[in-house]
């Protein structure tokens, strides 16, 4: 079996294109077929998620490496996958019309670059010829097709399943305590600044006086929501800060409460509802159940699929 793989990694290197040997000295992360997948290939394909790691993770290095390993992972399955569909697609007879690509294409510049001067624009800052271009879209549209050919066109999930689920999963379905709250937010120049802590305290006695909350949030408030009379509408605690929440959620309905006073903001806060923590019924989450079902069931069938291709299609990964 082995002397087998290597022939066969040896009669799919012979058979690479000029482009091809360019890929095997960028190094070779798998074979397909008689396909290789580069590792340059697999780094363009996850540099939107690579990005988004560098951001988040920008200082935490060591979770960042691990990060985008996994990513780098991900991102060869998903390539692999697409080349075991193409393979697929190229044995099994299946035809595609250059029209329909054609078409796509068009459609694709149409809708993301708006006219073909800023599409031919993009491709030249990313390296990428029209010709490269267009047998990208075509591979993606073959993927898509052939991912939704082998999709189960019905799929059937029972009331008996879905009441399972709910029950086996509480968690997803508890829903927090909420408080329909309303804010008046002023900030300071500076923690000693008296002129904030001074105007709220003048705010907070026209409340007491009789003053809608509301008004006064539309006037004075510097908070996002000043237009709509500081209404943050209903919230759960962890949209809150601590030290306000702590306060928020202790507070009787229609309660205006004490100033709170930060190194950096003053708060007055008014409780208009409340909605205690409960878990939503059955009735509410059926639909939503039943999706997930449907969605898992699908997937798996991929995953069957998939694997199926696998078992019929040479692949070495290096």
């Amino acid at each position: 079996m082995k002397l087998l793989s290597l022939i066969l990694v040896l009669i799919a290197s012979a058979t690479l294109s000029a482009t091809a040997e360019m890929r095997v000295i960028d190094g070779i992360q798998s074979v397909v077929a008689n396909e290789i997948i580069a590792r340059s290939e697999v780094q363009d394909f996850i540099l939107p998620a690579t990005e988004t790691l560098r951001r988040q993770y920008a200082t935490e290095p060591d979770l960042l490496d691990r990060k985008a390993l996994d990513a780098f992972d991900d991102g060869l399955t998903n390539l692999v996958e697409r080349q075991l569909i193409l393979h697929a697609f190229e044995t099994g007879g299946y035809k595609l019309p250059d029209s329909l690509v054609d078409q796509e294409i068009q459609s694709r510049i149409h809708d993301q670059y708006g006219d073909r001067i800023t599409f031919m624009k993009t491709l030249q800052a990313r390296g990428l010829t029209v010709e490269q271009f267009r047998k990208q879209e075509r591979e993606r549209f073959i993927e898509a097709a052939m991912r939704n050919q082998f999709l189960p066109r019905q799929i059937f999930v029972s009331p008996y399943k879905i009441e399972n689920y709910y029950l086996a999963h509480p968690d997803e379905f508890q829903v927090e305590e909420q408080i329909k709250l309303r804010m008046i937010v002023l900030n300071k120049t500076a923690p000693d600044d008296t002129n904030a802590l001074n105007l709220a305290r003048e705010i907070q006695s026209q409340i007491k006086g009789g003053a809608a909350f509301a008004e006064m949030a539309t006037t004075y408030s510097q908070g996002s929501q000043q237009r709509q009379g500081g209404d943050w509408g209903w919230v759960q605690k962890s949209v809150l800060r601590k030290e306000l929440a702590d306060i928020a959620f202790k507070l009787p309905t229609g309660t205006v409460s004490d100033l709170v006073d930060t190194p950096d903001t003053c708060y007055l806060m008014l409780v208009e509802d409340k909605h205690p923590a409960h878990v939503r019924p059955l009735t509410e989450v059926a639909d939503d159940i039943e999706n997930i079902l449907r969605l898992k069931q699908q997937a798996k069938v991929q995953r069957e699929w998939i694997e199926s291709l696998k078992q019929k299609t040479f692949i070495r990964y290096f």
